[in-house]
């Protein structure tokens, strides 16, 4: 990347292209009233990047064109362009001229020519239509009928100083020496002067360089600027597709760009003790992905999302690499998610991909054109591991940043799945895509094998900006629908399915048995009890009559005395006494 970021010079001398991400990726566009150079081997997209720079320039900018054809009639251009939606009939009275300059088949050369009355017709008619842009394609095919590299140089020259002394924006494009030990592209800047065409580059103000591979049977497009006079660019390559629309460069985030929108409002997993387990389940707009080994239910927990999705009226897009979508409606009732009603309503629509070939830069152009056609704002695709198959591996990473980067712009939530391929794996390594590291929610699925059986658990590893159990649960599937069991552990270990339900089983029986021992010392405390009240009743009253026995005592007692102090008394009395002598004894 240049330190002249394109996103932070953009320059008002620029014409720009119309292709959606080159515009970007060079900070405006191709420079204006200067000259490009295209250069890209058989069915790299030549005819259709200038085609598209033209039309662009009628519609938007309204900057009339020119088109000379050295290779093809313009009959045959317009035709094979209309399945691009470019109808160039409707536009040529607008100011889209065709020239046709092919060389003659039957064409005999006696004697040298140059490219003085052609540049002479054309220089009238750019005034008479006042055409401000103009393509030159496969200009090779002229230059191969000059004699030598050195008139072949002066005929480029010439046709370069035309371009300037009209003041027109030019796009030369020329074909990659197929017949070349080495590409274009590819050659060192001191070898380019020895091939045919190649001083080329070193004329033009900006030099495009396209590339067409086939890696491991897929095909691969790629786009690279090799020069751009006083403006910054984005120096790598950068993949493109021709879709039905034309090119479509893809654009990583660039540093500085405009953060999409962020929304706190969270949407149901549509598994209720999962958006426990999430804090109230994930964020709108948010990247979700839910890797695990197969059988996992990695489809159930994505069928799940789509379900709520749609009972909230919300238009979702399911793409399934692994199976036809008329199999997961059929697989997905097994567990009570009825999905069929919402695709015959319109607001699901199920995309079969399991057959689609192609690099991972057309599968996300396909993806991308399909949600904005269904306008949704929920996107399931099971699995995006798909997209790092054989051939895309060196690419696959990249499409998961722009896949991520696309949904959060349009303000689309996105449920992914990723399929691991060893059951002995470990997932601390993420996915093939590395897209772990970008997605805001990582939901794990997989097997515990315990007694001879294998359930599925549960984990979230990550949800960004919110707080999420740490807890391993058990995924239960049945006909009723997705649940998760309550955390059950013996020993510090996690038990599921058969080893947990007999561990519950061998619970409940002691706690049963444990309560009968405990009736039944109640019962025996129940009648120690009684007995001891019996007791201390009989006790009590045993204590009365002793107390009454010992009132009588002392009342008998009392008397007794009472009676001898009287008879003493009486005694001495009869005597006559004095009273203070001391009584006999």
């Amino acid at each position: 990347m240049n330190l002249n970021s394109p996103s932070t010079h953009k320059s008002a001398h620029k014409a720009q292209t119309g292709i959606i991400g080159f515009d970007e990726i060079t900070g405006g566009g191709l420079p204006a009233g200067r000259t490009t150079l295209l250069v890209g081997g058989p069915g790299s997209g030549k005819t259709i990047f200038a085609m598209q720079f033209l039309v662009h320039g009628v519609r938007a900018c309204s900057e009339p064109g020119i088109f000379v054809a050295f290779e093809e009639a313009p009959q045959r251009i317009a035709a094979n362009l209309e399945g691009f939606g470019l109808n160039l009939e409707e536009l040529q009275p607008k100011g889209l001229f065709f020239l046709d300059a092919q060389p003659a088949p039957d064409l005999i050369q006696s004697g040298t020519f140059d490219l003085s009355g052609m540049l002479a017709a054309l220089g009238a008619q750019v005034k008479a239509m006042g055409a401000r842009r103009i393509v030159f394609d496969a200009l090779d095919i002229m230059l191969a009928m000059l004699p030598d590299p050195m008139a072949r140089r002066r005929e480029v020259y010439r046709l370069h100083e035309w371009l300037l002394a009209h003041e027109l924006t030019g796009l030369i494009t020329a074909k990659e020496g197929a017949d070349e030990a080495s590409s274009f592209a590819q050659q060192p800047a001191s070898s380019f002067t020895q091939q045919p065409f190649g001083f080329m580059q070193f004329m033009v103000d900006c030099a495009v360089v396209l590339n067409h591979r086939v890696i491991m049977g897929v095909s691969q497009r790629n786009l690279r600027i090799q020069k751009y006079r006083g403006s910054g660019f984005d120096e790598n390559e950068s993949p493109f597709v021709i879709s039905a629309q034309g090119f479509d460069v893809a654009v990583s985030r660039k540093l500085g760009r405009i953060d999409a929108s962020v929304s706190t409002e969270r949407v149901t997993s549509g598994v209720e003790r999962l958006d426990t387990m999430l804090g109230g389940g994930y964020y709108r707009n948010a990247s979700v992905l839910i890797t695990g080994f197969p059988g996992t239910a990695k489809t159930t927990l994505s069928g799940a999302f789509a379900q709520a999705a749609c009972e909230r009226g919300e238009r979702t897009l399911f793409v399934s690499f692994d199976s036809d979508g008329s199999e997961v409606l059929r697989n997905l009732e097994s567990v009570s998610l009825r999905l069929e009603r919402f695709v015959k309503c319109g607001l699901l629509r199920m995309v079969s991909a399991r057959t689609i070939t192609g690099s991972a830069e057309t599968l996300l152009v396909r993806i991308k054109a399909l949600a904005r056609a269904h306008q949704a704002r929920c996107l399931v695709i099971d699995p995006v591991s798909t997209l790092s198959k054989s051939g895309n591996e060196l690419t696959a990473h990249g499409v998961a940043e722009r896949l991520i980067d696309w949904t959060k712009a349009d303000g689309i939530t996105l449920v992914c799945t990723s399929l691991l391929d060893e059951i002995g794996g470990h997932v601390d390594g993420g996915t093939p895509l590395q897209i772990s590291t970008m997605a805001d929610t990582w939901i794990h699925l997989n097997y515990l094998v315990q007694a001879g059986e294998r359930n599925r658990g549960l984990s979230i590893i990550k949800s960004r900006g919110t707080a999420h159990s740490n807890q391993v649960r058990e995924l239960i599937l049945s006909d009723e629908g997705i649940t998760l069991a309550d955390i059950y552990t013996a020993g510090g270990e996690v038990l599921m399915g058969t080893l947990r339900w007999q561990k519950e089983s061998a619970e409940r029986a002691a706690k049963e048995l444990a309560e009968v021992a405990e009736q039944l010392n109640l019962v025996n405390l129940d009648a120690e009890e009684a007995v001891l009240q019996v007791r201390a009743k009989s006790l009590q009253t045993e204590l009365v009559a002793k107390q009454v026995e010992k009132t009588l005592l002392n009342r008998t007692r009392e008397g007794r005395e009472g009676e001898l102090v009287r008879g003493l008394a009486r005694i001495r009395e009869l005597r006559g006494a004095d009273e203070s002598s001391p009584a006999p004894e």
